[in-house]
């Protein structure tokens, strides 16, 4: 008999208790006329909130209540209940704005005493002197709504993060030199996280001011979910799933036990009978937003159920051949352990479960799941009924196959195994065999990176007996090919730029793929300057921009355009330069009549002989040489021939002229004295 141990902090909180017996005694006092409403769902629950709507008392938001707020009358009075989360201030202080207008308009705070405190620590760190000098921070979900109640009534610098690890992330960002930090914890927070969280701003700032503000009841609720999951094969948590401290028992629970159910709705009830029998000793534990009536129906169906569960299955047998539908009790990497409502214990082998050899069965299934599988093998002595969940699924799958190849429908699929000749994909329970000749990939090249790739892919042949399918990748790729073609022929245009790969060269051009359609640069077209090869400009790979010079959609020609006047180097030079500046050069070549003279890559310069040296020269090479850096003038930009002229001699006559100057400067400023007597 399995043993059953029930949290005695398990359910209502004091804060929701007090919550839900004011609103219960204000239904049942209901005047006729008189409508009830709460603000947001007063807790998380979903049957609650069901029953209460039942009841006649729905949930709003707070823009709803305009409209109740003016219409409230002696006769038609509209009261309202403040969630036990509490609310925000500007939400505070619109309803009593209504409130104050309407006297028939009435308001019932049932804010958790533990929720009101930090909203009143948040207002008084906010108000007062140095209230700028603060940075209020807490530990908790920021878009719940405790915490966006409480964080509202601070004005300044906050923060909101989950665990320690947002906390160290976000401490680590701030300037805690000039304000001092403020803390508090969401009242159901992760107590182990809350001391970590301390420790972490003590670390950074040593005059933080920390607030304990969770719920006492909390800590007890986790202390004792971590004690009973440690000492139980199996846990069940009951609560809402949009109940964070249920949340966190859950999480608290499955760490300290793997095999946690969490039952959040009556509609999950049938799961605790068969999870109860599969273990020896269970745990409950519940949220603080769940209900008595709710903690007791699970209690009971453990007790009493299960009992009856245990003598209905002594009466059903099983039979091989037969299709069986059961509920996992246990998931491990090898097998999966269901109830079968029998006598015996239903277990599907990880290869009886799918022919997919990636597929983790920890991961694909949780307890609660049902599971339909064909019997193969039934043993009453051993009590033990072997199942095949592949018969069931490739058998119930195999028309979508067939349909598949009929209708051309493009599948999608994971590559499960390498094997010779080609690839394999399981699909819906179904093995798809695709040749390596279908697979997409070059003749004779290495198929095995495609292992655990997800494809796409079509079916070109079925055989019914043996449910034997083959499928092409290659078809898939040839249409969605063909079909980015015709996208591409329809939207080109001259002038229009692209993005592509260099995917190979010639000596007279490079081919740049557009995107499944190629086109070609003339290597007149890639470089200002004359080149000998497209290799003096690009490689193979290099990602360029190209814009499109012409192309015939009939010959699927393309010529494509890569230099632009902005790399024009005429065009950089005259945006840089002008004449009468001064530039460094190199001589790159010489004439007998002056030297050419390299200003930028792509534009040179004359130095013609006259303008080498102040005293004539017999030829260039008698001053200058080929490689040698020098400072030049511009003398004359000719933009019609794109020539430049320049003169070394204008430099030179400069120095001289100053040079002649100074000892006149001089010889003045050594008379001044005396002309002053």
């Amino acid at each position: 008999m399995t043993e059953i141990h029930l949290a005695d902090n398990a359910g209502f909180c004091p804060g929701v208790r007090g919550a839900t017996e004011r609103l219960g005694r204000a239904v049942r006092a209901r005047r006729p006329g008189e409508r009830i409403f709460t603000l947001g769902h007063l807790i998380h629950n979903e049957d609650y909130t069901r029953e209460l709507e039942e009841a006649g008392v729905f949930s709003v938001g707070a823009d709803d209540l305009a409209a109740p707020a003016r219409e409230a009358s002696r006769e038609a009075p509209v009261r309202v209940f403040i969630r036990a989360h509490g609310i925000a201030r500007d939400v505070r202080e619109k309803l009593e704005r209504y409130s104050a207008e309407n006297p028939f308009f009435l308001v019932e705070d049932c804010t958790c005493p533990f929720v009101a405190k930090i909203h009143r620590i948040a207002a008084e760190q906010s108000a007062g002197e140095g209230k700028n000098e603060k940075i209020f921070l807490c530990a908790g979900k920021a878009a719940h709504p405790e915490v966006e109640g409480f964080m509202s009534c601070f004005e300044g610098e906050k923060y909101a993060f989950a665990d320690a690890a947002e906390a160290e992330t976000l401490f680590r960002g701030l300037d805690f030199s000039s304000k001092t930090p403020v803390m508090v914890a969401q009242t159901t927070q992760n107590l182990s996280e809350w001391k970590k969280c301390q420790k972490l701003l003590q670390k950074y700032c040593t005059n933080a001011l920390i607030f304990d503000t969770i719920c006492n009841v909390t800590e007890l609720r986790q202390t004792e979910a971590a004690e009973l999951a440690a000492a139980c094969d199996g846990m069940i948590v009951i609560g809402g799933k949009e109940s964070s401290n249920t949340a966190k028992l859950f999480d608290i629970s499955a760490r300290h036990c793997p095999d946690t159910l969490w039952v959040s709705v009556r509609a999950d009830l049938p799961l605790v009978a068969p999870f109860t029998a599969a273990h020896r000793k269970v745990g409950i534990v519940a949220g603080a937003s769940t209900p008595p009536n709710i903690i007791e129906e699970v209690h009971q169906i453990m007790n009493e159920n299960f009992a009856q569960m245990l003598e209905e299955a002594t009466i059903k047998t099983l039979h091989t051949g037969e299709i069986v539908t059961g509920i996992v009790t246990h998931v491990s990497d090898t097998e999966l352990q269901l109830d079968l409502g029998t006598s015996v214990t239903g277990y599907i082998k990880a290869d009886h479960v799918t022919d997919d050899p990636s597929v983790k069965l920890t991961e694909t299934f949780r307890v609660g799941d049902k599971v339909e599988a064909k019997v193969i093998r039934v043993s009453d002595i051993d009590g033990v009924a072997e199942l095949d969940k592949r018969r069931v699924d490739s058998g119930k799958n195999w028309q979508m196959i067939v349909d598949a190849k009929e209708n051309g429908t493009v599948l999608e699929g994971t590559v499960a195994d390498v094997v010779k000749g080609g690839v394999i994909v399981f699909l819906s329970g179904n093995r798809v065999f695709i040749p390596a000749s279908q697979s997409g990939q070059p003749k004779e090249a290495d198929l095995s990176p495609m292992k655990g790739t997800t494809v796409k892919f079509k079916i070109i042949e079925t055989k019914e007996p043996g449910f034997k399918a083959i499928g092409s990748i290659r078809a898939v790729a040839r249409e969605e090919r063909r079909a980015k073609e015709e996208e591409f022929w329809a939207n080109i245009e001259e002038g229009k730029t692209y993005t592509g790969a260099v995917k190979n060269m010639t000596k007279y051009g490079a081919f740049v793929d557009l995107g499944g359609v190629d086109g070609m640069v003339h290597t007149s077209e890639l470089s200002w300057k004359h080149i000998k090869s497209p290799a003096d400009v690009l490689s193979v790979g290099d990602v360029i921009t190209v814009f499109v010079k012409s192309f015939d959609r009939e010959k699927k020609r393309i010529s494509l355009g890569y230099k632009t006047e902005d790399t024009n180097p005429w065009f950089i030079f005259t945006g840089k330069y002008a004449v009468g500046d001064v530039v460094p050069v190199k001589i790159v070549n010489m004439m007998p009549f002056g030297a050419f003279a390299e200003i930028i890559d792509g534009v040179d310069g004359l130095i013609h002989i006259s303008q080498i040296a102040m005293t004539r020269i017999g030829k260039p090479a008698d001053v200058l040489e080929i490689g040698q850096n020098v400072d030049a003038k511009i003398i004359e930009i000719d933009n019609e021939h794109q020539k430049v002229s320049l003169s070394i001699r204008a430099l030179l006559e400069e120095v001289a002229a100053a040079a002649e100057q100074m000892p006149a400067e001089e010889e003045n400023a050594a008379e001044t004295p005396a002309d002053a007597e």
